[in-house]
């Protein structure tokens, strides 16, 4: 029988999760502040806390578009920096780099150290297949990080396992945690709740006065003891539009209180002070919103303090990845024991090829340096017989005396 190399048909190995969890369907009803202080509430229980409805509204609001591309912005800096692996010597592990660098494992691993600020904490799952590191993020709704419990059923609260005790805890399960109970740290994502609920209801207040004064609502006038004169004025009203309309008797009237004339001004300002506050939770000022006010020397102040918060995101994954990660991925036999991470610093690149220029009437800068800052091929001048530079106005005489002048 002839072999194939096809793949078709060929399942993926499956793999056997330490802690099994069951989907869950989720409720899209309308969340607003009380629901999110139930949720405070049930992680804070003593006796049997809970954390998925505090961790499905976290999920909820992050369908906020702003919210979204805050995020996003400050962890697609980190994930764009460059890093290296280095041995217990202090030497770069070429190989390690390379491998972790294209792992979109570690990537994962990353995004969630990452998320553990944000949303208080994180596990992962890890496999090894033949080499091949493969990284699953857990449910945070299924996990109790003050008590070390994973649920396979957050609702149910059935078949409760003490993750921590399990001999996997700590090579196949990874955990980051930055909850502090005692300071009512629960990530950072607890503190920007508020401002999008609060968003979104003044969205909907907006939305309504938009339907108001831009639709204006219709009166027919009619014998409503007609049952015939009714539904021919009913049918009549909804082939109309979609604008509101009432049918009120001929001896009837309606009349609309006269309320404060506005624009939408007041749900503007409420939505963009919204808006602020999230800009600075997640990037610590407010960047690229304000195109009235906004100035090129104020958003490169912004940026840099945005960078700032960037800079000690790449100090914190060093940390958890090297107490965590590195010790895990060298029991699974992909980095040596005893290796470390660390991002590389950020050059200012206009300001290195200041100093560059400045330098090379003075010293010499080899090309191959050169190429790799900068990118660009240069060689080198032929050297020529050194000659003083000419200056207009000021030229040198000379003259060629015969050899018997000074007899």
């Amino acid at each position: 029988m002839a072999t194939t190399n096809s793949k078709i048909g060929k399942s993926k190995p499956a793999f056997k999760s330490v802690l099994p969890y069951k989907l869950k369907a989720v409720s899209q009803t309308r969340q607003d502040i009380q629901t999110w202080r139930r949720a405070l509430a049930a992680f804070q229980n003593v006796e049997q806390p809970s954390a998925w409805q505090l961790q499905l509204l976290y999920n909820n609001i992050k369908t906020d578009s702003l919210l979204t591309s805050q995020l996003e912005n400050r962890k697609d800096q980190t994930f764009s920096s460059e890093f290296v692996i280095k041995t217990a010597d202090d030497k770069e592990d070429d190989k390690a780099t390379k491998l972790l660098s294209n792992s979109p494992a570690f990537r994962k691993i990353v995004d969630a150290i990452l998320d553990s600020r944000f949303f208080g904490y994180s596990m992962v799952e890890l496999h090894n297949n033949i080499g091949q590191l493969i990284a699953d993020d857990l449910p945070r709704t299924n996990i109790i990080p003050q008590t070390g419990t994973f649920y396979s059923d957050y609702v149910e609260l059935t078949d409760q396992v003490q993750y921590r005790d399990l001999r996997e805890y700590g090579t196949f399960l990874l955990e980051f945690n930055n909850v502090v109970m005692h300071e009512q740290e629960f990530g950072l994502l607890n503190k920007v709740t508020p401002h999008v609920l609060m968003k979104r209801f003044a969205q909907s207040c907006w939305s309504e006065l938009c339907e108001i004064y831009g639709i204006p609502p219709r009166v027919l006038k009619t014998n409503t003891q007609d049952a015939g004169m009714m539904n021919r004025g009913e049918q009549m009203m909804r082939d109309m539009g979609a604008a509101a309309w009432f049918i009120i008797d001929e001896t009837e009237e309606l009349e609309f209180a006269s309320a404060a004339t506005t624009n939408g001004d007041v749900y503007r300002n409420f939505i963009q002070l919204c808006n602020n506050e999230i800009s600075m939770l997640i990037s610590g000022a407010i960047i690229g919103q304000d195109t009235v006010n906004g100035s090129r020397s104020k958003d490169e102040a912004s940026q840099e303090m945005l960078w700032q918060k960037v800079m000690a995101d790449q100090r914190f994954v060093e940390q958890e990845v090297n107490s965590i990660v590195i010790p895990a991925l060298a029991s699974h036999g992909l980095v040596k024991e005893g290796s470390y991470m660390n991002y590389s610093e950020a050059e200012d690149i206009n300001k290195l090829f200041d100093f560059t220029r400045k330098l090379l009437p003075y010293k010499d800068v080899p090309n191959e340096w050169i190429k790799e800052k900068f990118g660009v091929e240069v060689l080198d001048k032929p050297k020529n017989e050194a000659t003083e530079p000419k200056q207009p106005g000021n030229k040198k005489l000379s003259a060629k005396l015969p050899s018997n002048f000074f007899d």
